[in-house]
């Protein structure tokens, strides 16, 4: 008996190598550019006077994020065209053409994202004057009468983007887990530098940091489940383990306890950060307590990254075992759809509506990861990639829309009353938005809604598009609600002030409403390159490839 055991676990130990990894440094080429920016930002706020410190952030932020989006271009054209992808430092990275996708569409939205952030009228910017005076205090006063801005903020939005980049294209559990810090940390402290309402915000950054902890913690447990399993946590010989029904110390087949606990506590720590219920709670307080630029990033690059991570753990390392966690995420599916699109008829606050409201299309989506196809792998980049668009056009009009001149956003609303009267093409914008997330046809939202739902029903899901389609009515009334408010309603006596678009926001709300329609009617060139080419087997499980990337 003890002869046996040292066998198994001398058979289990991992191998001794000498040898430096092998590292393509032109494929980490995108990530790599933008980690330099960001360290250099922090270099700028340490040596560059304060004066100059906003325009050279500014640039270098563009630049780094457009820079990194053709650099991922022209990778993802440089790939072999029989591969389904390239592994990295010993399988820690998979570059394919999946993870380069999710890495454009985040590039382009933290592009517009940021031109957002950048928005600075009167000298006056989304964000406290100094965060770390007590607010209301008089050198939070004298802060803000000096015209004291925090331009730190673009180099944590640019390792934000970072951890954004390398967690859908993560190629083992700990890579993954350092992306979902890297990407996690920074946001935590943007969320609580909103200028005005600074408690709230405040209350907001210390909620999601508290919550985000809990959830990097099942995630972490989870990982020990997987490695206890399989005895590795690279997702190639962690899917192998499970084909084989367990790893080097379970030879007879034993372990799947261990399996089971760790897709659980690894789906909880995923499922958090797409918000899907009943891991939802932090988004609508984050949402309404953030500055609302940054409520947009969150709303659209982090949901892309989230959910391309997601997508790589449960097809890749789990696919083998997709009979295991689909009734997990049938549930949390049924869920996330009917109790956000309930909840959200009952808000009164724009942001909080529109924070149940990305509750409900992470429903959507995971109509698309249950059906573990290719066609549920394109509806699910397909409408994570609309989505994005709409929702930052959607928080654009709402930096706009204040209570009074140089006042709070008017997030009640009752005050958006009579808004298609007083400023008919920012209740046009709105309305266009608004339509996408119903599902109009014409909109992105309704190729997107479409694709993946049609993959749901090609999977044999049907069950899960009829509540889908029962949530996609309930979530129609309060979005056509808001239309009727601001376009059939007579303005109240405090009706709201409408700011004019500055540069930065009015380019941020033309090309959230250009995309909207564009992909609502020409949708054929992203779908055509998404979609599985002819030839190619339709209802193929996504498993892993000997690459550990998703095919």
């Amino acid at each position: 008996m003890a002869a046996s055991t040292a066998s198994v676990l001398m058979t289990a130990a991992p191998t001794i190598t000498q040898n430096p990894p092998q590292i393509d440094y032109w494929l980490l080429a995108p990530m790599l550019v933008v980690f330099g920016a960001a360290v250099l930002g922090v270099l700028i706020e340490a040596f560059v006077p304060t004066t100059r410190r906003r325009p050279l952030q500014l640039g270098l932020a563009l630049l780094a994020v457009a820079a990194a989006f053709v650099l991922t271009v022209l990778t993802s054209g440089s790939l072999p065209a029989d591969e389904a992808g390239v592994p990295i430092a010993f399988g820690s990275v998979a570059v394919d053409r999946v993870s380069l996708f999710i890495q454009g569409t985040v590039l382009v939205l933290g592009f517009i994202s940021l031109l957002l952030i950048a928005e600075n009228r009167r000298g006056e910017s989304a964000f406290s004057a100094q965060a770390a005076a007590v607010p209301g205090s008089e050198e939070e006063r004298e802060h803000v009468l000096a015209g004291s801005q925090h331009t730190e903020i673009y180099p944590l939005v640019l390792f934000a983007l970072l951890g954004m980049q390398l967690f859908p294209a993560a190629g083992d559990f700990l890579t993954m887990f350092v992306a979902l810090e890297v990407m996690s940390l920074p946001l935590y402290l943007l969320c609580g530098l909103a200028r005005r309402r600074r408690l709230f915000s405040q209350e907001a950054a210390v909620k999601y940091f508290l919550l985000g902890a809990f959830s990097s913690g099942f995630f972490l447990f989870g990982i020990a489940m997987i490695y206890g399993y399989a005895g590795s946590v690279n997702f190639t010989e962690v899917a192998s383990a499970v084909e084989q029904g367990g790893g080097p110390l379970f030879p007879d087949g034993g372990g799947r306890v261990l399996l089971l606990l760790g897709i659980g506590l690894v789906g909880v720590g995923l499922l958090f950060k797409v918000g899907a219920v009943p891991f939802h709670n932090w988004k609508p307080d984050v949402y309404q307590g953030a500055p609302t630029p940054i409520t947009a990033l969150m709303a659209s690059c982090t949901l892309v990254a989230a959910f391309g991570a997601l997508l790589r753990v449960f097809y890749v390392p789990f696919g083998p075992s997709s009979v295991d966690w689909a009734p997990m995420l049938w549930v949390v599916a049924i869920l996330t759809m009917v109790l956000a699109a309930v909840i959200a008829v009952t808000q009164r606050d724009i942001k909080r509506l529109l924070a149940y409201s990305s509750v409900v299309h992470a429903g959507f989506v995971l109509t698309a990861v249950v059906a573990a196809t290719p066609e549920g792998l394109a509806g699910a980049m397909f409408y994570l990639a609309a989505y994005g668009f709409t929702t930052i056009g959607a928080f654009a009009v709402i930096t706009l829309v204040r209570t009074h001149e140089n006042g709070p956003e008017a997030n009640e609303l009752s005050q958006w009353a009579g808004l298609g009267r007083t400023s008919p093409l920012l209740a046009g914008a709105l309305t266009l938005f608004l339509l996408a997330f119903a599902g109009i046809p014409l909109t992105s939202g309704f190729i997107g809604k479409f694709a993946v739902f049609e993959a749901a029903v090609s999977a044999g899901a049907t069950p899960l598009v009829v509540v889908g389609v029962l949530s996609s009515v309930v979530t129609a009334f309060f979005y056509v609600r808001i239309i009727v408010l601001m376009f059939f309603a007579e303005p109240s006596e405090g009706a709201p002030t409408v700011l004019r678009a500055g540069a930065f926001t009015g380019s941020v709300i033309a090309i959230g409403a250009a995309a909207t329609f564009l992909l609502g009617v020409f949708p054929s060139p992203v779908l055509d390159n998404l979609l599985p080419q002819p030839g190619q087997e339709q209802g193929e499980s996504l498993l892993a490839t000997a690459d550990g990337s998703a095919r």
